[in-house]
């Protein structure tokens, strides 16, 4: 037996005399040592006459790599997965549109309607059936956007935020989510300096963890939302965030959920990010929620770490890189509400018809007129035949036959000024509508309430249109 150490390390004796036990066997495996993996490989050695004399074995250390392709098959799961949403994303979203739209469309009807005593009894009761399928719209809605956001293909609109004011805003509507046996306290570092994020996704990361603090500690317990600012020097460890490796230097700003629950032990903190992975019951959980802080930590630039000790609660927080103290903080996000038209005259193009409809009714209601289309073709057509001025120009984007930017782009040769406003199911649609149509144009993702369209179109009727304008 012949046995070479280039190193003093204290594992290597144990490895050599574990081939040497191996003596006249050939053959390559896997084997574990004080933590690492070792790929080993052993060949008997033999004289002239055939007897064994020794053995040959070779143990390499593969820890790394094996780490590597375990790190490689989370990221091919979870991009799968994301594909997966991503394709369903476009006929599901269209079908939430019209249940969504529609039970919207309902509950502003019902405000509108006669006062009387009979009416307002009968509303109410109806106002109630309409709300539970606005709600279950909602919930389905966000499941779909949950999916995206972990796969980082939900589309967003990132500005200047301030994570204090976020987080307090938060904080008020979670004291209602959390219940009475959760006691909810706050440590806001007011040095905590802007990012730039989006705001519906920091609210739905602020809800997520706090959600799943809450069904750590089923007989109550303490939960805890804090900011506060880290410099990572190089060389410095920061913590490990989810998916492995270390995070880079820089100035962040962290937003930090920690509870007082149950913990979990290292085996399940391995997996918590990963989608559909549960420790719940089945009916009380999807397992999307903390793949869903993970997919928009990382779509924001960000880094989301966990510290969990069993039986001793846990700490997730999420690192997003900090803006100079001095960037302006954009202005909070209101709710959408729809403005009436000024007769402006709208060329409507869907080829769904139940969204087409929807569309058609939220926006006459509202004092617009529309010319409808069900493809590219038609829409042509009505342009054509249409003498007077086509003040907005809303399109789908996947359509049979022509799509909705190349229809934009053939419509605004003969009306070079027409504002356009997209819709699609799809996000990725969001991203790869092709240059040349920045100018003028906006975006609309499905499904969508019709305040929020109504809101969108008032907007783009209102402004300066740059689309006259070449870039």
């Amino acid at each position: 037996v012949y046995e070479f150490f280039s190193s003093d390390d204290a594992t290597l004796p144990a490895i050599a005399a574990h081939l040497r036990a191996l003596a006249g066997q050939s053959g390559a495996y896997e084997q574990n040592w004080a933590g690492h993996i070792y790929s080993c490989h052993v060949e008997p050695l033999r004289d002239v006459e055939g007897a064994i004399i020794g053995s040959l074995g070779v143990a390499i250390d593969i820890t790394d790599r094996k780490a590597l392709e375990e790190e490689l098959r989370q990221s091919q799961k979870m991009e799968a997965i994301g594909r997966l949403a991503g394709g369903i994303a476009h006929d599901f979203n269209n079908l939430l549109t019209s249940i969504l739209g529609g039970s919207s469309l309902v509950l502003e009807r019902l405000a509108n309607a006669p006062d009387s005593p009979a009416a307002r009894r009968t509303d109410a009761a109806l106002r109630a059936e309409v709300e539970e399928i606005q709600s279950a719209a909602e919930r389905a809605a966000s499941l779909t956007q949950q999916l995206l956001a972990f796969s980082r293909r939900q589309v967003v609109e990132p500005r200047v935020l301030d994570l204090n004011s976020i987080a307090k805003n938060t904080a008020r509507m979670l004291e209602r989510l959390l219940g009475e046996e959760i006691r909810l306290e706050l440590d806001f570092d007011p040095a905590t300096a802007p990012v730039r994020a989006d705001e519906g996704q920091i609210h739905q990361v602020l809800i997520n963890l706090a959600v799943n603090a809450r069904d750590a500690m089923p007989t109550g317990g303490t939960i805890c939302i804090a900011t506060s600012m880290l410099e990572v020097e190089r060389g410095e460890s920061a913590g490990s965030p989810a998916g492995g490796g270390e995070i880079p230097p820089g100035r962040y700003c962290v937003l930090a959920v920690s509870d007082s629950g149950v913990g979990m032990d290292e085996g399940t903190l391995a997996h918590i990010f990963e989608p559909f992975f549960t420790t719940k019951e089945k009916g009380k959980g999807t397992g999307l929620g903390l793949a869903t802080v993970y997919g928009i930590a990382k779509q924001s630039g960000g880094y989301v770490t966990a510290q969990s000790v069993a039986g001793a609660g846990s700490t997730f927080r999420v690192l997003l890189p900090s803006l100079p103290t001095g960037a302006a903080v954009s202005s909070p996000l209101s709710e959408p509400s729809g403005s009436e038209g000024r007769g402006e005259t709208i060329l409507l193009v869907e080829d769904e018809a139940a969204v087409r409809d929807l569309v058609a009714t939220a926006l006459g209601d509202r004092g617009y007129r529309l010319l409808t289309a069900a493809d590219a073709d038609e829409a042509l057509r009505k342009e054509v035949e249409h003498s007077g001025p086509i003040d907005l120009l809303i399109t789908d984007v996947v359509m049979h036959g022509m799509r909705g930017p190349e229809l934009a782009r053939r419509i605004r040769e003969r009306r070079p000024s027409i504002p356009v406003l997209l819709m699609s199911g799809y996000p990725d649609d969001a991203l790869n509508v092709g240059g040349g149509l920045q100018g003028g144009t906006s975006f609309l993702q499905k499904p969508f309430r019709v305040s929020a369209l109504g809101a969108k179109v008032a907007e783009m009727l209102r402004s300066p249109n740059p689309a006259a304008t070449p870039e």
